[in-house]
């Protein structure tokens, strides 16, 4: 029944105000949109290819362990972990000086990115399934504000403070200290999401003989069940994998997910580097403001993607691509200018664009999948990101060591949308010409789904 749902801290409402505190905290990170110039600057003095690619790399390495161990650990112990790795990443930024403490700081910050997956499945396993909806909503809304709000501040205390970065490192620290001790307070799961069905009877039925031989048997009879889970997974990832990317429904949007995803963050973390390339002499930068109008009018968009009503299925694949193709374009046009204000309107258009088509995949992905297929699929897709981030960050490195106009490298991350816009375009008209033909020839079917697909044709 739905017993084994009742959590702690009133219902559904305590675990989810928890978790949307630490979300906020935990993304309320001011130093973020000055951390270029923090690591480049007099601060610390270090070049941007000593630090950056690391944090690639290492996201990449962590991702598929953090995956696997999420669900068996039951998520809190990761969410702690993240917590950790965020107050240690900062405590590192502060007061260590030097390549390696940066490198240091920037792979536990890596563990911290990995560990996201915990943050966004913990409250499925707290909560019953009619409030899923609901706390989704609210979780990923905490997130998206904490980082705004980290943003704006930053913008505000150093244009009209002038308060240095190292206070702004500070200040971040405090915030991420604040989501660790949250953190602590979630409540513990009952059991996982994944292993519900198998876990709680063998442990009902072990039960009586654990309290028998105590502990001892307790630890192997828990051994044996993660080693089975994890076999389990393993097995259940392959035959997953292969039924879920076999429809070429899902396969479109997995694979902007992927690339898009890859693109974007491609660009956002190297954005500040081509800020700091471009702004004339003694400009103050807005970085922080930019970045969160460019949360905002992307979580705004996201919204306003929820009340569009287009038919998806037919249509999805196609805005996709041309929306791609204005990412494309205001890539291009940030390497193209020498003026900073066109370059800062360019990112926050890209970043609004998108998440806009970051919420559109999520949601096609979502229908067509079960839940428990959908946290696969999202952690592949972002795997599959990361590996083509590893990729483009290998060749963008390799490249501009011997180039001094660093710019270049948004000319090859521009042509990367280009391939991706071009792509879905192509699949976009496909899609719709033959979904119209069918409309055209099954017309008493197909009527009330496409009702603007027969008269066209």
């Amino acid at each position: 029944g739905d017993s084994r749902y009742t959590p702690c801290c009133a219902g559904w409402v305590g675990p989810t105000v928890l978790l949307c505190v630490y979300g906020f905290f935990s993304m309320m990170r001011p130093i973020e949109p000055f951390l270029t110039e923090f690591f480049t600057g007099p601060y610390k003095n270090l070049t941007a290819t000593q630090v950056y690619p690391v944090l690639t790399y290492f996201s990449l390495v962590f991702l598929i362990p953090v995956l696997l161990v999420t669900d068996l650990l039951r998520y809190k112990p990761v969410i702690v972990l993240q917590g950790l790795s965020y107050v240690t990443a900062f405590l590192l930024v502060l007061l260590g000086s030097g390549i390696r403490a940066a490198q240091v700081a920037l792979f536990s910050y890596s563990i911290a990115m990995a560990a996201d997956v915990a943050y966004f499945t913990y409250i499925y396993s707290v909560v019953q399934p009619s409030y899923y909806q609901r706390v989704t909503s609210y979780v990923r809304g905490a997130n998206l504000l904490g980082y705004a709000v980290g943003a704006l501040l930053a913008q505000i205390l150093q244009s009209l403070g002038g308060v240095s970065l190292y206070c702004l490192a500070f200040v971040t620290l405090i915030s991420v200290s604040i989501a660790l001790i949250t953190s602590l307070l979630l409540p513990m799961p009952k059991t996982s999401l994944f292993i519900k069905e198998n876990y709680s009877v063998q442990q009902r039925n072990a039960d009586e003989d654990a309290d028998k031989s105590e502990s001892q048997y307790y630890i192997w009879v828990w051994s044996v069940t993660a080693a089975r889970h994890i076999g389990r997974m393993f097995t259940r990832l392959v035959l997953d994998c292969k039924q879920c990317y076999s429809s070429v429904a899902v396969l479109f949007f997995c694979i902007w997910a992927a690339t898009g995803r890859c693109g974007f963050y491609q660009v956002a973390s190297y954005v500040q580097l081509l800020w700091l390339y471009i702004q004339p002499h003694n400009f103050t930068a807005y970085n922080g403001g930019v970045d969160g109008i460019g949360t905002l009018s992307g979580a705004a968009a996201t919204v306003a993607v929820g009340h569009m009503s287009l038919e998806w299925s037919v249509w999805g694949e196609l805005l996709l691509g041309v929306l791609t193709f204005l990412i494309a374009g205001a890539v291009f046009l940030m390497d193209l200018t020498d003026n900073i204000w066109i370059s800062y309107t360019c990112y926050i258009l890209s970043k609004t664009i998108y998440m806009q088509l970051a919420t559109i995949c999520s949601f096609q992905i979502a229908k067509t999948l079960s839940r428990k297929r959908y946290a696969l699929v999202f952690g592949i897709n972002i795997f599959m990101g990361m590996v083509l981030q590893s990729v483009l960050t290998a060749i963008v490195v390799s490249h501009c060591a011997n180039n001094p106009h660093f710019s270049f490298q948004f000319v090859i991350y521009a042509s990367f949308f280009v391939a991706v816009s071009l792509l879905l375009t192509v699949r976009g008209v496909y899609t719709v010409l033959h979904m119209k033909r069918a409309a055209a020839g099954n017309q008493a079917e197909r009527a009330t789904n496409l009702p603007e697909g027969s008269h066209d044709l």
